[in-house]
């Protein structure tokens, strides 16, 4: 075999462990740590304080519904403290805010990031468990009772919500891609969670002990990804749970999708060069295993591997032909259909069985974008709302 063909099928390998490789090879391990799993430690009837921290920024058209909805989460209420702080908001959404009395309106002109405005929330934080969720999502009743069950056993330093994305009958390749890459998402995320620990967590619906958050700098992108994996480092586990969740809709459009998920590939490369320690596989070999596995290759050797794939296998199809060009064939099929439902999408027209490739073409694009963007110092640590559908 010579040095193409070892590069095409080394590269083959590397995108398959990513995507499908790894989750098979972590539900075997959990299935072999099942046979010997112990009770679970957790108790349904711990109900500490609690605060919750919302984040807003310019969101006067929803911000009342998110009240609403947090208002109403099936917890004891001398218990929960709502703060939503909305710095740099132009639009009137601290007056709304202010409308409420149940909540702790925060606001100041000065606008400078969502890491920022977490960081001076917590100087209100007087509970033992934070949690925090974004403005445009809606978190089930029971969403912090199943949460904080968890605190119960002092080796949890914090526990994720699901990430759930709305779907419906009509919607777009971008809606529809994202909602199934969420759900499998999501099943990653459960076996990681049950092997071990989670490697980064949706900051959609998150929360730390008050005591192990750490303040972040200003200009930090994936914060929910960096607090979560100090606080692996630090030996702690981060737990997912499933029947916690938070609900909001699809970006609205290829636009929107990409701004959000180039804005989170920036992100991922500044969070690799703040996390020596989730690289050492010798002192810290369960979180390494995880996390390079689950994140690190997706953001780097896996869209490499496939820019690797494609240019080796028209060497190869041209050097020797055979199965090389059935290989061939199907890689172009597979990015005309990709292109195709790219196109398709901004005419507005759904074709289901786009959804997939366009969607994983979108976020292996969206990862060179980025770590163009990483490089020139050109994503600001202020956040873009996406629109949603």
């Amino acid at each position: 075999m010579n040095s193409v063909a070892i590069l095409f099928w080394t590269g083959i390998g590397v995108v398959f462990y990513s995507y499908l490789g790894y989750g098979i090879l972590l539900l075997f391990m959990v299935k072999i740590k099942n046979l010997f799993r112990s009770e679970p430690t957790y108790d349904a009837n711990y109900l500490p304080e609690v605060t919750l921290v919302v984040p807003c920024f310019n969101e006067a058209d929803y911000i009342e519904e998110k009240i609403m909805n947090s208002l109403a989460l099936n917890y004891p209420k001398e218990k929960l403290q709502l703060i939503f702080i909305s710095d740099g908001s132009t639009d009137d959404t601290h007056q709304r805010i202010q409308k409420y009395p149940q909540v702790l309106a925060l606001h100041e002109p000065a606008r400078n990031g969502k890491a920022a405005a977490m960081n001076r929330a917590m100087a209100y934080v007087k509970a033992p468990i934070v949690v925090f969720c974004d403005a445009n999502t809606d978190l089930n009743p029971d969403a912090i009772k199943e949460m904080v069950k968890h605190y119960a056993n002092p080796q949890v330093g914090a526990v994720t919500g699901e990430k759930r994305i709305i779907t419906k009958e009509k919607e777009n390749a971008s809606g529809a891609g994202e909602g199934i890459y969420w759900k499998y998402e999501s099943f990653l995320k459960q076996l990681d969670s049950d092997f071990y620990t989670i490697v980064g967590a949706a900051g959609e619906l998150m929360s730390y002990r008050t005591s192990l958050y750490k303040e972040l700098p200003k200009d930090s992108l994936l914060y929910d990804l960096m607090q979560s994996m100090q606080i692996d480092n630090d030996g702690y586990r981060v737990v997912y749970e499933k029947n916690a969740w938070a609900s909001e809709t699809a970006s609205a459009n290829v636009g929107e999708e990409l701004k959000r998920k180039v804005r989170i590939a920036a992100g991922a490369f500044q969070s690799m060069g703040r996390l020596p320690q989730a690289f050492n596989l010798i002192g810290n070999f369960r979180v390494s295993f995880l996390f390079i596995s689950h994140r690190v290759l997706r953001w780097t050797l896996a869209p490499l591997s496939l820019l690797l794939i494609f240019l080796s296998n028209m060497f190869l199809c041209w050097q020797e032909g055979g199965l090389y060009s059935f290989i061939m064939i199907g890689q172009i099929v597979f990015y005309a259909m990709a292109l195709l439902g790219w196109y398709l999408n901004n005419k507005q027209i759904k074709v289901k069985i786009l959804f997939v490739p366009y969607y994983f073409f979108i976020m292996n694009l969206c990862m060179y974008l980025g770590f163009v963007r990483f490089l020139r110092g050109k994503q600001s640590a202020n956040w873009e709302r996406a629109k949603r559908a």
